[in-house]
This record gives structure tokens, C-alpha cells and sequence, in this order.
């Protein structure tokens, strides 16, 4: 009797004498490591190519040390400087000996952009005066202000303080219409200097209005893909996806031949006698351009998850709602078409995020009414290369639609989104 008590508490052991718990714990450890190890490589893969990106574009909305890096010593005398006093001489013989370094290094006009960012007709003050640095004699004050009036105003020197600080909110203030001063901290711009705010307005509207006009095309031709017989329901699934086959580019020209004064839709209404010859409509150039040629290219991107959800309900269900005495169109309204909710909602999540983030189509078919935020950010990055406030306005647009989502989430909730 004791033997076999001794035997029952001995752990029980694998084929090779190891204690099974001991064996089971080395296979799970085995097992987690396999999928770390497939997981790894994409998980790598979306932080270099995406994350990282992305928190190195923001940063740079916040951080800027253009003029610190070329202009040391006035950086410091700034630093120690009010912003409200007038400046001294030691201010000047700082500028004086950072201008002589940045004229023999060539980097003056990086710091003369960077200041002119903020108060603008800065960089020929710069350029000029370091073309004359050499001919400059203490009292620096004095002959700096003789080189160049300019030198003389606070206000320049204010924009300089600004700049000195590689941390600065003056990129999100800009963004915002605003501006980033010494003595009066955040203030409005000049109603004729305020852009970014109405475009930001304007491309969510714009992406509003696309969501919804592919909304009200793309239900009923989902609709008919999930019911049609299969024969039927494939043709038009390749007409749906036949615009994926063409390129954007070809697409969005193609709009521009439609849309113009002399094009088919004008020819037509002229022809049906909608419009007179010389009161043509103008559909191309503006917002309605952007809006038409927009719905176009998105409208497969609601198509899809629709038809992906609404393939899943049981005609059944449409049946016995016909049974119970409904007719068919409360019985669509009232069982139908809650079901299809997770498609609407990703599809209108889907085609929003897309079209605010739109380029190529509002640039080529928008014109000044037409153009979105992204086409500003475009201009900032490629053209007056100020990457700061490129990235501001992108990290404003990117907390828009962080909050959108999250709006989203807890008005329909995010668990009903369903894309197939």
C-alpha cells in the first residue's frame, strides 16, 4: 500500500525520462519562439517603413535647429536676450562673427531661409549684409545698422530669438493661421494670410461628400452583386474592378476631357437643351471636379465592402419578413439594410481616410477651388522645401483623423467594421 502511494506521487515523466511539465514547457517555449520568429520580419518591416517614417515626419514639425547649427554664437546671445529690450552690442558682434563663419562655409542662406520662415523678406538681409561682413568694424551695433537699415527693427531680431530654438511651436501655429511671437505668445494671422484652416475645412467636407455619393452609388450595385444570379453577378464584379486595371493617371485625364467646357457631359446637356451653347458649365478647374473625379476612382473602395458583407445575409431572412406581413420595402429598411451597417461603415471609413489623404486628382482637375491639404503639403515638401510645417499640417491631419476614428468607434464601434 505505501509502495504504491510513493508511486502515485513520482511526476510523471516523458519517453525520455524529462518530467512531462518540464516537457510541455520546453515545447510551448519552442512554439513561441517559431511565431516570434515569423513575426519578427513584418513587424521590422511596417516600423521601418511606416512607423518610423512617420514619428521622424513629426518630429521635424516640432524640432528645428537650422539656425542653431550655423549661427552658435548669437543662438547663445539670444538665448540670454528678453525679446523686448533693444539689442546690445554683444548681439551684434555674435552676428557679425557667425555671418563671416556661415559666408565662408556657404551656409548662410540655410539660416537666412530658416528666419524668413517666420518673418519673411529676411533672407536678402542676411545674404547682403554677409556679402559686406568683412568690411564690418567695431562698434558692430553701429556699422551692422549702416550696412543695412533693416538690422534695426525688433522684429527681426524677435524672428531670429524664434529660430534659435530648435523646439518650437511655430510650425503648428502657422499651420493653424496662427503665429509664434516673443512678446504676445499665439496669435492670429491677417485674415488675407489665413489658408490652412479653410482647406483643412475643405478637404473634409470634399471627403464627406465623396463618401457619401459613393455611398448612394455603391449600395444598389452591391446590392445587385450579392442577389444577381452568378453569371450575372461576375460581369458586373469585373466591370466594379475594371478601373483597377487603368491608371490613376489615365483615369483622372480621362475626367479632364469629360468634364471641360467643349467635353461630352457639356456637348450632351447643350444637345438635350439643358444649357445653352454659351452658358456652358464650368465642371472642371473647381471643386466639383475634384468631387466627380474623386467619386469615380474611390466609388470600388465602398463597392467592395458592401458586396462583402451583404453576400453573407440569407434571403431567407428578406422571406420572412415578406411572410410576417411586411412589405418589401419596410422589410429592406428594417432588416435588410441593418446587417449591411458593418459594410457601410467600411466603406465610409475606407473611402474617407483615402480621399482626404488624395493628390494627383485634386491637382490635376481641382484648380484653386479644388485643391485639398495634401496638395499644400505637397508644395511644402517639393517646392519651398519647408519640411516643418509640411509635417505640422500633416500631424494635424493625422490627429483629425485619430479623433474621427475614435468618434467612430464610439458612436458605431469599431468591432462592428467588417471588410469581408
Amino acid at each position: 500500500m505505501a509502495d504504491s502511494q510513493t508511486a502515485s506521487l513520482e511526476p510523471i515523466t516523458a519517453a525520455d525520462g524529462t518530467p512531462l511539465k518540464k516537457k510541455l514547457a520546453q515545447a510551448l517555449f519552442r512554439s513561441r519562439v517559431r511565431a516570434v520568429s515569423l513575426v519578427v520580419p513584418l513587424f521590422a518591416f511596417v516600423m521601418a517603413s511606416f512607423v518610423i517614417p512617420i514619428l521622424a515626419l513629426m518630429w521635424q514639425g516640432v524640432y528645428n535647429d537650422r539656425f542653431s547649427s550655423h549661427m552658435p554664437n548669437l543662438t547663445e546671445q539670444l538665448t540670454m536676450w528678453d525679446g523686448l529690450t533693444e539689442p546690445n552690442e554683444k548681439m551684434y558682434e555674435a552676428l557679425v562673427a557667425d555671418l563671416k563663419t556661415a559666408r565662408a562655409d556657404r551656409t548662410i542662406g540655410r539660416a537666412a531661409t530658416r528666419v524668413n520662415q517666420e518673418f519673411p523678406g529676411t533672407r536678402s538681409l542676411f545674404t547682403s549684409t554677409a556679402r559686406k561682413v568683412k568690411k564690418l568694424k567695431p562698434p558692430f551695433k553701429e556699422s551692422v545698422i549702416k550696412a543695412n537699415k533693416k538690422w534695426n527693427n525688433i522684429e527681426v531680431w524677435q524672428a531670429m530669438k524664434i529660430t534659435s530654438q530648435d523646439l518650437t511651436p511655430g510650425f503648428y501655429a502657422t499651420a493653424l493661421d496662427g503665429r509664434y511671437t516673443v512678446d504676445q505668445g499665439f496669435v492670429r494671422q491677417d485674415e488675407n494670410r489665413q489658408i490652412y484652416v479653410k482647406l483643412f475645412w475643405r478637404t473634409m467636407l470634399i471627403s464627406a461628400t465623396v463618401m457619401g455619393l459613393c455611398l448612394l452609388l455603391g449600395y444598389p450595385v452591391a446590392y445587385l452583386l450579392a442577389t444577381l444570379p452568378l453569371r450575372a453577378s461576375n460581369l458586373l464584379m469585373i466591370m466594379v474592378l475594371l478601373p483597377f486595371w487603368t491608371s490613376l493617371l489615365v483615369r483622372t485625364t480621362a475626367w479632364i476631357a469629360i468634364l471641360q467646357s467643349q467635353g461630352v457631359i457639356n456637348d450632351l446637356m447643350v444637345f438635350v437643351g439643358i444649357t445653352a451653347d454659351d452658358a456652358r458649365f464650368s465642371l472642371i478647374y473647381n471643386m466639383t471636379g475634384t468631387i466627380i473625379a474623386m467619386t469615380h476612382i474611390l466609388l470600388p473602395f465602398m463597392i467592395l465592402p458592401l458586396y462583402s458583407v451583404m453576400k453573407t445575409i440569407p434571403p431567407s431572412y428578406m422571406r420572412a419578413a415578406r411572410s410576417l406581413g411586411a412589405t418589401p420595402t419596410m422589410a429592406f429598411i428594417k432588416v435588410y439594410m441593418p446587417q449591411t451597417i458593418p459594410g457601410i461603415g467600411a466603406g465610409g471609413l475606407l473611402v474617407f481616410i483615402l480621399a482626404i489623404g488624395y493628390y494627383i486628382t485634386p491637382a490635376l482637375v481641382g484648380g484653386q477651388d479644388g485643391q485639398l491639404i495634401s496638395n499644400m503639403i505637397a508644395y511644402h515638401m517639393q517646392k519651398s522645401l519647408n519640411w516643418s510645417l509640411a509635417a505640422a499640417l500633416g500631424g494635424i491631419l493625422l490627429a483629425g483623423v485619430l479623433v474621427l476614428y475614435w468618434a467612430y468607434d464610439k458612436v458605431i464601434g469599431i468591432d462592428n467594421m467588417k471588410l469581408g
